[in-house]
């Protein structure tokens, strides 16, 4: 199997969860074509072992165990440990080291709680089940590419591997935690741009006004507040884009585009098609033709 590479030798990666902060000291990948001596880390140090292919035995905490293909296991502070390689089929291995460089009470639960579970298991062994490997081949990827906004990219993909690394912990279940809704301001910016996109045709600022549930004076408030111009001017906007649009993809006559922009009349559409545009509707299609 060939072993995606990996380099973080020397980039400073930190990751927040929760209240937890994390210093990525390094990430190690390579075979086992020798046995790794007993050893242990720092009291603030937790190591992250994927095995992706490749047998052998993890020695810890008195106990031996066998190591397989998608073998996952964590080694925190003061866990002594030896890794044991079968020289018939070296173990791959994925290394991660963590510092615990802070750890206090976080705003968001969820990430509260697996900031808890990351610093309170200091051993756990077991089979991934969270398909890590697809991450470490993205992290591959993005180190070997550096495309931009690659150095943040990783941080995220090294965050998303803490993430399924307690999932595994704690077995897959699901959360309890109750996810963050919108606000109504949220919910009405969605409607009101959904309706300019969609219901131009048609719309009008009171029917716009009931959807939302407010009067008109309110609907005409929250439309400057949040999009800075006027209803009138947000419908002036839709129409026209979309009467722009039409003129530059299809061959619909100018009148069935005006009648289509929601335009009473085609000399209506052609003068405020020209006021927007500076250019009248047939002019706008030559121009924009092939």
């Amino acid at each position: 199997m060939e072993l995606p590479k990996i380099n973080v030798e020397n980039m400073n990666v930190k990751l927040s969860l929760g209240g937890l902060l994390l210093n990525v000291l390094y990430v190690h990948y390579g075979y086992f074509h020798q046995s790794y001596v007993e050893h242990s880390h720092s009291m603030k140090s937790y190591e992250l072992h994927y095995i992706p292919c490749g047998q052998g035995i993890l020695a810890a905490n008195g106990h031996k165990y066998p190591i397989l293909p998608g073998t996952l296991y964590m080694t925190g502070p003061d866990i002594v440990h030896e890794q044991i390689t079968d020289l018939s089929d070296p173990m791959a291995e994925y290394c991660i080291c963590f510092e615990v460089l802070a750890h206090t009470a976080g705003d968001d639960p969820d990430l509260s709680y697996i900031a808890e579970q990351f610093v309170h298991t200091s051993f756990w062994f077991g089979q991934d089940k969270q398909n890590l490997l697809q991450l470490f081949e993205q992290l591959s990827s993005e180190t070997s590419n550096r495309y931009i906004g690659w150095y943040r990219t990783v941080q995220n993909i090294i965050e998303q591997i803490v993430i399924k690394l307690v999932r595994n912990y704690t077995n897959n279940y699901p959360t309890t935690t109750i996810m963050p809704l919108k606000t109504l301001d949220d919910e009405r910016v969605v409607i009101i741009e959904n309706s300019f996109r969609t219901g131009f045709h048609d719309i009008t600022v009171r029917t716009l006004a009931q959807k939302l549930g407010l009067s008109v004076r309110q609907t005409e408030r929250i439309i400057h507040h949040y999009f800075g111009m006027s209803f009138t001017q947000m419908l002036t906007k839709a129409r026209m884009t979309a009467a722009a649009h039409l003129l530059h993809t299809t061959s619909m006559s100018v009148s069935e585009i005006a009648e289509h922009a929601g335009f009473s009349s085609l000399e209506s559409f052609c003068n405020a098609f020209k006021k927007y545009h500076s250019v009248s509707a047939g002019d706008f299609r030559t121009l924009n033709r092939g």
